[in-house]
């Protein structure tokens, strides 16, 4: 029979487990066959987007998914299994574990995931995958705010600029009309000169 240290220890590995299955977003995954190098290139990649990436056991794994609900993930707890957990980004898991079963499809796949609490399926998980990263949709939505803004800033200057001209250069009709209307009496009233053919 286990000691009770080593119960301890269990029931504290389990709360552990059970804080990561609150977090934002997480995927499981079947890491069977990875090389060294391959998982070291993967949890850089993982704690370069601030992603909690452990290898777990699924026996223990199993009280901690009774703790949140998650008992639908029962099932998919057998074999290797390791877990990567987001609370700032909710896209990054999926995207980074995506991104390395595309390039190990025979011995690195998804299993599972969970977002805000709800069971995802590998489709659901692969879907939200190829949103794009949390900065590249932050740009996508500054951009699509400020076109209006910008558009109306457009018409605003040209308005501005035309309002402001000067006048000579709004509207230079007047000045050429008066100088055809001081040309035009000119040859109009010249004196008629005599024929000297009436004389």
């Amino acid at each position: 029979m286990p000691s009770e240290s080593i119960l301890k220890e269990k029931q504290e590995i389990v709360l552990g487990m059970t804080e990561k299955l609150k977090c934002q977003s997480g995927v499981f995954v079947d890491y069977k066959g990875i090389t060294v190098n391959e998982d070291t290139a993967l949890r850089v990649k993982m704690r370069e987007a601030d992603i909690d990436y452990s290898v777990i056991k699924n026996r223990l794994m199993k009280f901690a998914i009774k703790n949140v609900g998650f008992d639908a993930l029962d099932s998919i707890l057998v074999g290797t299994t390791s877990l990567a957990v987001s609370s700032d980004d909710p896209i990054a898991p999926a995207r980074i574990v995506k991104e390395f079963a595309d390039k190990m499809p025979n011995y690195f796949e998804i299993k599972a995931g969970f977002m805000d609490g709800k069971v995802l399926s590998v489709d659901e998980v692969n879907a939200l995958a190829s949103i794009p990263a949390l900065p590249i949709l932050q740009a996508q939505l500054l951009g699509t705010m400020l076109a209006p803004i910008t558009s109306l800033a457009v018409v605003l200057k040209a308005v501005a600029e035309k309002d402001g001209a000067p006048e000579s250069e709004a509207d230079p009709a007047p000045e050429a009309e008066a100088a055809e209307s001081a040309e035009a009496p000119a040859s109009e009233t010249a004196p008629e000169t005599a024929d000297p053919a009436d004389h």
